[in-house]
């Protein structure tokens, strides 16, 4: 490709810039070849011309497309150069993503910010996905090193480096917490957590704050983290490089020293650090002097309290912790020691120095000698020795040398100890080592230190570039390409400058061993060395003690000050020998001698160089070395341990890890490119990049080539073969062969050639588009045209109708208005004729009207002087007469209430008489009835009365009225005789007077009128006004309806709504309890598995003795009856396991065990103390309560009593009468068939004996049992307990005490001797029915016949009066027995009710003290949790276990008494159907009649024969055979296809109900314990497969239905047959047994989940997201060095059609089985929710499938999975709920995304997403093609401003593991029990029916 194809009009190119270092603009114009300049625009629209170097004529680098900006992987940039690497960094880094791959290495950007992107759960998204599947990440970088480390079995290295700032040390801490996570422990000692205790440890003794970063790692370290070979974690070992000591002791302005300092200052007023002596850090030296002891947000005491706990946790004691404190406290001390001058060459410290005695006091030395050797120093010659003064300077280096040496003596101390932490005894099988080291650094002065760190660094970027060259030689060499030698950067002569013989260590070294070696010494050795030779080492211009080194990132000069002193690391001997003879043990074992301390330290290496080398390889030194070893000087050590490192480093595979600062100034998502730039190329990302573009940078796979440039191609260049027709496209496309390569399964191209490619496909499109455009536009034209001439006609047409409309309209006008003018002025003359009358009918009427008045004012004052007069007299006289009433009633009261008195005496004294009571009882119901008769004779009376009064009073009120209007005639007559006389007179008196006043009227009638039109306007305005007001009003009072209307809507919406949220939050309170308890149930099922693990383990490193072994037979009895997970055969070897692992145990972690134990026992006698405090209340309150019910029920028995002794007078009356009939029988007996003596007469006879034998023997009884029942209730009043919770319990054993009740019982059996009367009676109505029936059924009136033989008898006597007496007389006694039967009835139902009540009451108190328990042992198992000891949690598991089950035998106990209760009332039901018994059996009795020859036929009653009752007996010792074949060895898949669903659990419950059947509670215990053992056992076998799990839970479910269904429970057997009611259990109550197994059925059930899970994972992400469903849709996008799978179904790939027929064999596997429909729900539900959370975690990780059209593919998955609902009919189940919040993250990708209304509509539709998703979907957001736009930053924030007041978590990923809580809604079956046969199959052969 020539460059005049690619610089073309419009091409965008990168120009350097001072500001920016690299700006983008737009060619205006072609460039052609030979041009030297280049016509540029930049974005702000500025022209701009840019000349060409003349020399090299090199153009400027071209921009990469749109679509290509922002890609995880800067290698697939088809542009590889470095404006692009830092516009791509910067693009992702103000979208918020921080981290970027570049080839293999990971391009971390620190954020300055918190961000929520490390959690548990993205860390669970990472874990095992491929690397470039996901979003760049350093949890990607984790799981890769670890994924190679268990495929390839070898070592990894996670190599971290950067600036100062960077982040190094957070991206390591997150690596190893990533490690700590995913790969577990292998064993109980938590080490997982010591790792990462080790961190705060580190950081506290080895970071500090300086001008770049406020933690920033002075020193370098390596953590090798050990795997056994089960990969999972078993120890770590840290190895320490080059601590920066004389941070120690000096510090720049805005810089701390290290962190512990300042910690132990902020954490002086402890009490235990008063003895340290300290205060504030700006009151000593060593932490002031950078002016800047605070951190902000950083709590230093907090930070102390996390610091010691990490030595807790890595087994340093209190002891030893408060030693090293107390030496850190020393070195302060140290510090502010001052220094005076004596003379110029000598000093001296004054005596009683404050710090300095301090100083001495914490360690232990004599003051004297420290303060001596402080200003002294000791000279040894060949001869003698010499003690010299030195001067203030050299003293004050000497202590600050001293301070520096403990410091870092006490570094490696630490360090040593954490590393025996960490240590394992079990072999480690492989490892992956983080390495947090130091960047390139360069300062403005840089020394001995910079000079080590970017030696070290020379040697990683060797490391680094070989290993990359490694990789792209492999790369070419598998896809058989033809491999060409790329020229890359080697920086082997900088490191043989610095570490070569001769080099600059070398001599460094040699400057030290000379006796007046000095820095400018060695200064000019380098120059002589180095100077000419090589051309990496240059001389600065202005200085003799400095020199430069050309290293791989940049120039360096190094000032020489300093430099051997810190090469020697010289301490004054004698300080040292002064703290050696301290009596202070941690400072003793600090300086120990070199040779113990390397024959003890696990390093191997000397401490003296403030660092520490840990290394698992033996000591192979040779004896007599360790002086020589000792002598070695700092950077010979660094130097080893380099190369050490560089061995460990390749021998492993390495991992790099990037960090980048992105600014100066610590500002949140604030990018400066040139301080990018210069870390880019100081950390070897752009080298990278380079050696990438030096080869082939992007490489595409055939399918995706095909996919993407499919456009290009012709319909004839399309071959069956994809790798030939890519061939012929691109020899067509490209002619220049050398710019692409074909490999094995992918084609290499060269830089710059996608970009082409894309331009080819751009302008295809593009031209597409064009031809697109232009036929809509034809079309959109013409039909704009078309749609312009229809308007044209259209209004054409109207303008003519509305002018013939116009003109029709002024004609009818006209003549309207000469209508109208007639009738106008005919109007006019009518109104003023109309005007002038009306005013002389108002004069007139005026006139007429004042006469009128005059005379009714004076009638109307007459009428008002007799009505007064008449008032007047009346209240005079009403006065006077109740005045005499009042005197005449109080007169009466006085006599009646003396009569009254003497009456209620006499009353008094007949009351107390008995006989008169029972006179009034006698003779109270005819009294009430003549009392009756008089009260309705008296209102028949009263009625009749007033009808006559009424009558009456209407006839009076006729005549009245008449009489009045007759004297009302009579009075005017009079008036007018006398008006007539006196009217002539009158009449001439009023006309004259008429005639004067004609004047008068006629001079006012103007007056009048005018006064009439006056009034007349007012009254107008005053209506209009009214009006006016009236309509306000009315308004006002519409509105205040209105708003009334709406306020009650308001109301009730409100109130709707409350209540909707009410319940909304009681149901998701009972899903949370619901959830956490099944949680609770799946921790105590791995814990389980755990423990049974560790038995298993146990027994094998612990084989049995032989021999035989004690053990103790209560434990396991007990453990039978309140165990239900116990094992067959597993009790006596788990005990056994668990004495040997306690025999193991030490004193130490006796005593904690002890202590432990000591704290649980007293939680538990809390807990008991409290059951007891809530049975004490309870008693209580029952006490009150008994009181009232006492109160209350006295009125009640004193009735029951008054009733009784009516019924014992009817029954007197009654054997009377019988006695009566009986006489009158035997005394008008005649001859013939009714004589005595016949048959039918002895029937008769004997019959009416019985009958009333019967009666009396009732009578007995029903009173006898009443007074015992009284009596008894009165005597439990008293002794209720907790175990006897209701009022109607009868204690059996009493009850037998009781000699009354014994002869009640007695004579009741008695009375039953004959085999009549045992079978149940009728009930009195049915038998009154039945003989009151027009055609009775004489056969059903007793089940013996005996009633039908005795009417035939009746019949052939032709007595029809006999029969007739006798039907009357067994009413009446089956009505006095129904009264009886009722009452008795009665009472008891009103007692149950009662007493039910508080019952319920009770076990509400029980459940909340077994919650409070429960809470209580929740809290126990957290706290256990919180201790890692190494081998203590088995021991505590065990204890743990104990104090449980003590809980659940309190709690069996409890239930045993309810137990109890429920027999005694069942046994208290069944006497009171024994008092309501009245027949009996009689199949071996002989009627009377047969015994007489007589003509009297025999009745014969057939026997019932007798039916299956659904029970199966088997024998006990075949009780582990029924388990077996029944589930241990059970084939799920033959029984759910030929046998009935749920046969096991039926045939498990008929066996069970045999058990219950013979009352045999052991066998009952035992079979429903194994059962529940051998489900688990076989689950826990069998777990993986989904078809055995769904199928026990089936099962397990069908057998908790048919346990409610016949438990005898009235909630549970509405639904129930008759003939299932029959089966109910009648001798056990299995309601705890019922919760065991619906908790079976919860760990089923999470199985189930956690087993579809297993299957469903792997397809989720392939199906839902990277397969195209619509294929031509999504569009593939170039792909960097870190592989993506692709979205191509190739074979093996799972699509969206796997999931659906996984999901239907699910579904048809579960039908199959018989599960509940309502439970498939659940169980779909849940696997809806599965598919949408792993889809959109996966969406939310991965930035290629964020795009419009993966959007379309979503949504159209969805859709199908809908169809799937609907087919299934599952639409109703909730899953596509689940699925909601897939759904809308798809919609965000579609939706418009630039306006504000845009933004709005996305708030209001993303109602499920929280904010944190929304805004990753938003930045995430990728354009496939050149027309779709990137969402803005600014749109960004208008979303997050809009949506910052929800309120939600920050979680960025939904939680896939959540499972939602499984109810089992009871669910009875039709099946009868005794229908159900047992297949041969099943070898179920010893079971017996019965």
């Amino acid at each position: 490709m020539a460059a005049s194809e690619l610089y073309t009009k419009f091409a965008r190119v990168w120009i350097p810039d001072t500001e920016e270092v690299w700006k983008s603009a737009e060619l205006s114009k072609n460039y052609n070849s030979g041009d030297t300049s280049l016509q540029l625009v930049l974005e702000d629209g500025t022209d701009l011309e840019h000349k060409l170097d003349p020399k090299t004529k090199n153009l400027p680098y071209l921009r990469n497309p749109d679509i290509l900006v922002g890609e995880n992987d800067l290698t697939a940039l088809s542009y590889l150069h470095e404006p692009a690497v830092l516009h791509n960094l910067k693009v992702r880094f103000d979208s918020k993503h921080i981290y970027t791959y570049c080839g293999i290495v990971l391009v971390a950007i620190n954020p300055y910010e918190t961000l929520q992107i490390y959690g548990t759960d993205i860390i669970n998204a990472y874990s095992g996905q491929n690397m470039g599947d996901m979003d760049p990440h350093i949890f990607a970088v984790g799981e890769e090193a670890y994924k190679q480390m268990a495929r390839d079995e070898r070592n990894q290295s996670i190599i971290v480096s950067g600036e100062s700032g960077a982040g190094k040390t957070v991206s390591a801490k997150y690596a190893m917490r990533y490690f700590a996570t995913v790969s577990g422990a292998a064993s109980e000692a938590n080490v997982e957590e010591k790792v990462l205790a080790s961190n705060p440890i580190m950081e506290a003794i080895g970071n500090a704050k300086t001008t770049r970063n406020d933690n920033s790692s002075r020193f370098g370290k390596y953590i090798e983290i050990g795997f056994d070979n089960r990969y999972r974690i078993i120890g770590a070992n840290m190895r320490t490089y080059l601590l920066e000591k004389s941070r120690v002791v000096f510090q720049a302005d805005e810089e701390r020293n290290y962190h512990i300092f300042y910690q132990l200052c902020a954490s002086s007023h402890l009490p235990e650090f008063k003895p340290l002596k300290l205060s504030h850090a700006n009151d000593f030296l060593f932490t002031k002097q950078g002016r800047s002891p605070v951190i902000e947000g950083v709590n230093d005491t907090q930070e102390l309290c996390t610091t010691r706990h990490a030595f807790s946790l890595l087994g340093i004691s209190e002891s030893n912790q408060m030693g090293l404190f107390q030496v850190l406290a020393a070195i302060l001390h140290l510090g502010n020691v001052d220094i005076k001058d004596r003379d110029s060459d000598s000093s001296t410290i004054p005596p009683n120095n404050m710090h300095l005695t301090a100083f001495c006091e914490l360690v232990g030395v004599s003051y004297q000698d420290m303060s001596h050797w402080l200003c002294h120093r000791k000279l040894k010659t060949a001869t003698e020795t010499y003690i010299k003064t030195i001067p203030r300077l050299q003293a004050t280096n000497s202590r600050d040398a001293l301070a520096k040496h403990v410091y870092a003596k006490l570094f490696s101390w630490i360090v040593e100890h954490i590393n025996r932490a960490l240590i394992t005894s079990v072999k480690q099988h492989s490892f992956i080592g983080v390495l947090d080291i130091y960047g390139f650094e360069t300062f403005e002065i840089n020394s001995f230190e910079q000079f080590c760190i970017n030696y070290a660094n020379e040697k990683l970027q060797q490391q680094f570039n070989m290993h990359v060259f490694k990789l792209e030689q492999e790369e070419y060499m598998r896809e058989q390409i033809p491999w060409t030698l790329i020229d890359f950067y080697d920086n082997q002569p900088c490191i043989n400058l610095i570490e070569a013989k001769m080099g600059i260590l070398d001599l460094l070294d040699e400057e030290c061993k000379m006796p007046k070696g000095s820095d400018d010494s060695w200064a000019q050795k380098l120059y002589n060395t180095h100077l000419k030779t090589c051309s990496l080492f240059e001389k600065p211009r202005m200085s003799n003690r400095a020199f430069i080194i050309q290293h791989f990132a940049d120039k360096v000069e190094y000032q020489c000050e300093g430099f051997l002193e810190k090469n020697k690391d010289t301490v004054n001997e004698e300080q040292i020998n002064v703290l050696k003879a301290s009596k202070f043990n941690l400072l003793m074992e600090l300086f120990r001698d070199d040779a113990k301390a390397k024959a003890t330290s696990p390093t191997g290496q000397p401490p003296s160089g403030g660092r520490t080398r840990l290394s698992v390889k033996p000591d192979k030194s040779r004896p007599g070395t360790t002086s020589k070893e000792h002598k070695k000087t700092v950077g010979c050590q660094f130097r080893n341990s380099l190369a050490m490192l560089m061995e460990t480093l390749n021998a492993t595979t390495p991992h790099y890890v990037r960090c980048i600062k992105p600014n100066d100034y610590k500002l949140a998502f604030t990018f400066d490119p040139k301080r990018a730039v210069q870390q880019l190329r100081a950390c070897g990302v752009l080298e990278t990049i380079r050696i990438s573009a030096a080869g082939f940078p992007s490489r595409w796979t055939y399918q995706e080539f095909f996919s993407r440039y499919r456009v290009l191609m012709k319909q004839k260049d399309v071959l069956p073969d994809k790798r030939l027709t890519c061939r012929n496209v691109l020899e067509k496309l490209v002619e220049d062969q050398d710019k692409y390569q074909f490999g094995k399964t992918k084609i290499f191209f060269r830089a710059g050639l996608v970009a082409y490619l894309e331009k080819l496909r751009g302008d295809k499109l593009r031209a597409a588009c064009i031809r697109i455009q232009k036929t809509i536009r034809c079309w959109l034209a013409r039909k704009k045209y078309l749609r312009q001439r229809h308007s044209a006609i259209t209004i054409q047409r109207f303008t003519r109708g509305y002018q013939a409309r116009r003109l029709v309209k002024f004609m009818r006008r006209t003549r309207a208005a000469i209508t109208i003018q007639k009738w106008q002025r005919m109007y006019v003359q009518r109104k003023i004729y109309r005007q002038k009358q009306a005013a002389a009918l108002i004069m007139q009427t005026i006139l007429r009207a004042y006469m009128a008045r005059q005379k009714y004012q004076r009638l109307l004052r007459d009428t008002k002087a007799i009505i007064i007069q008449k008032y007047a007299r009346g209240m005079l006289a009403r006065r006077r007469r109740k005045r005499c009433l009042r005197a005449i009633v109080y007169l009466q009261s006085c006599v009646r209430r003396l009569i009254a008195k003497r009456e209620l005496k006499k009353l008094k004294i007949e009351a107390r008489s008995v006989e008169h009571f029972k006179k009034l009882n006698i003779g109270m119901e005819n009294k009430i009835m003549q009392l009756q008769r008089k009260i309705d004779d008296q209102n028949k009376e009263n009625r009749g009365i007033i009808e006559k009064l009424t009558a009456q009073e209407s006839t009076d009120r006729v005549e009245g009225e008449r009489m009045r209007t007759e004297l009302t005639r009579l009075r005017g007559a009079k008036e007018e005789a006398r008006n007539n006389s006196n009217r002539v007179m009158t009449l001439e008196e009023e006309l004259e007077r008429l005639r004067k006043e004609l004047s008068t009227t006629q001079k006012e009638k103007k007056t009048i009128e005018d006064w009439a039109q006056k009034y007349r306007d007012e009254m107008e305005k005053m209506v209009a006004e009214l009006k006016e007001q009236n309509g306000l009003l009315k308004t006002e009072k519409n509105d205040l309806n209105r708003l009334i209307q709406e306020q009650g809507q308001q109301m009730t919406a409100k109130m709707a709504r409350v209540i909707a949220e009410e319940t909304q939050q009681l149901e998701t309170d009972l899903n949370e309890e619901r959830s956490r308890y099944q949680n609770l149930l799946t921790e105590h099922r791995r814990l389980e598995e755990k423990h049974d693990d560790l038995k298993a383990d146990i027994a094998l490193s612990h084989p049995p003795k032989p021999g035989h072994r004690r053990t103790d037979s209560t434990h396991s009895s007990n453990e039978s009856e309140c165990t239900y997970n116990s094992e067959f055969a597993e009790s006596e070897d788990g005990s056994r396991a668990a004495e040997d692992v306690t025999r193991g145990m030490d004193t130490s972690l006796t005593l904690k065990l002890q202590k432990r134990l000591t704290v649980l026992e007293q939680e538990n006698q809390s807990l008991r103390n409290e059951l007891e405090s809530k049975e004490d209340q309870f008693h209580r309150a029952r006490a009150r309560d008994d009181a009232e019910h006492k109160k209350a029920r006295g009125a009640e028995l004193e009735y029951e009593s008054l009733k009784r002794q009516e019924l014992e007078s009817e029954n007197k009356k009654l054997k009377h009468n019988l006695s009566d009939m009986r006489q009158s029988l035997l005394g008008n007996a005649g001859t013939g068939a009714g004589a005595p003596g016949s048959p039918a007469y002895k029937v008769l006879l004997d019959q009416l004996n019985s009958s009333c034998e019967e009666l009396d023997v009732r009578k007995e009884e029903v009173l006898i049992l009443r007074s015992q029942l009284v009596s008894q209730k009165e005597a439990m009043q008293h002794k209720e307990t907790m175990t006897e919770p209701s009022h109607y319990v009868v204690d059996v054993s009493k009850l037998k005490g009781s000699d009354e009740l014994k002869q009640a019982y007695v004579g009741l059996k008695d009375s039953n001797r004959s085999p009549r009367f045992s079978r149940k009676p009728l009930e009195g109505n049915e038998l009154l029915s039945r003989l009151r029936s027009s055609t009775p059924d004489l056969h059903k009136l007793n089940e013996d016949g005996e009633l039908y033989l005795v009417y035939e008898g009746l019949k052939g006597t032709n007595s029809q009066t006999l029969f007739l007496t006798w039907l009357e007389i067994i009413m009446d006694m089956c009505s006095v027995l129904e009264l009886q039967i009722q009452l008795l009835e009665t009472q008891l139902q009103a007692q149950r009710r009662s007493y039910d009540g508080e019952v319920e009451a009770l076990r509400g108190e029980l459940q909340n003290v077994k919650e409070e328990n429960n809470r209580q042992q929740q809290l126990l198992a957290q706290n256990l949790q919180l201790p890692p000891e190494a081998r203590i949690e088995a021991s505590l598991q065990h204890e743990i276990t104990r104090l449980t089950n003590e809980n659940l035998d309190l709690m069996e106990q409890l239930e045993k008494q309810d137990r109890t209760i429920r027999k005694l009332k069942k046994q208290l039901k069944v006497y009171s159907k024994k008092i309501g018994e009245m027949g009996g059996q009689g199949e071996g009795q002989t009627s009377p009649g047969q015994m007489v020859d007589e003509p009297v036929r025999a009745v014969n009653i057939p026997r019932r024969e007798k039916d299956f009752q659904g029970m199966l007996e088997y024998k006990k010792e075949d009780e582990l055979r029924l388990v077996k074949n029944l589930i241990l060895e059970l084939k799920p898949r033959g029984v759910a296809v030929n046998l009935i669903p749920g046969l096991p659990a039926y045939i498990l419950f008929m066996c069970l109900r045999h058990a219950d059947y013979v009352n045999d509670d052991q066998k009952v215990r035992t079979l429903l314990t194994s059962t529940i053992n051998s489900i688990k056992k076989i689950l826990k076998k069998r777990g993986d497969d989904f078809e055995t799990v769904s199928f026990w839970l089936s099962n397990t479910c069908r057998f908790l239905h048919c346990l409610k269904q016949y438990s005898g429970d009235e909630a549970f057997m509405k639904h129930n047959t008759s003939r299932q009611t029959e089966h109910c259990l009648s001798n056990f109550d299995l309601a705890e047994y019922r919760q065991v197994i619906s908790d079976l059925a919860i760990q089923i059930y999470q199985q189930l989940i956690k087993c579809m899970e297993s299957i469903l994972q792997p397809m989720i992400v392939s199906g839902m997201l990277e397969h195209e469903t619509i294929q031509g849709v999504s569009g593939v996008k170039p792909t960097g060095l870190r592989k993506r799978t692709s979205s191509i179904a190739d074979e093996g790939t799972y699509t969206l059609d796997t999931i659906l027929r996984q999901l239907s064999s699910f579904h048809s596997t579960m039908c199959q089985h018989g599960t509940d429909p309502e439970l498939i729900k659940q169980v779909v539900k849940q696997q809806f929710y599965i598919i949408g959370a792993c889809t959109l975690n996966n969406l939310l990780l991965r930035k290629d499938m964020c795009s419009w059209s993966k959007g379309m593919q979503i949504r159209y998955n969805v859709s199908q999975l809908e169809e799937w609902l609907r087919d299934k009919s599952l639409m109703v189940c909730g899953a596509k709920e689940t699925l909601e919040p897939l759904i809308q993250a798809a919609q965000l990708l579609q939706v418009k995304k630039k306006t504000d209304e845009d933004a709005e509509a996305i708030c209001t539709m993303c109602h499920a997403l929280t904010t944190a998703q929304i805004v990753r979907v938003l930045n995430l957001y990728t354009p496939v093609n050149e027309f779709e736009e990137r969402v803005s930053v600014a749109f960004i924030r208008t979303i997050q401003t809009r949506l910052r007041d929800r309120c939600e978590t920050p979680q960025l990923l939904m939680d896939h593991k959540m499972i939602y809580p499984v109810t089992f809604p009871f669910n009875p079956s039709s099946l009868a029990l005794e229908t159900i046969q047992l297949p041969s199959s099943l070898n179920l052969g010893f079971l017996t029916r019965v």
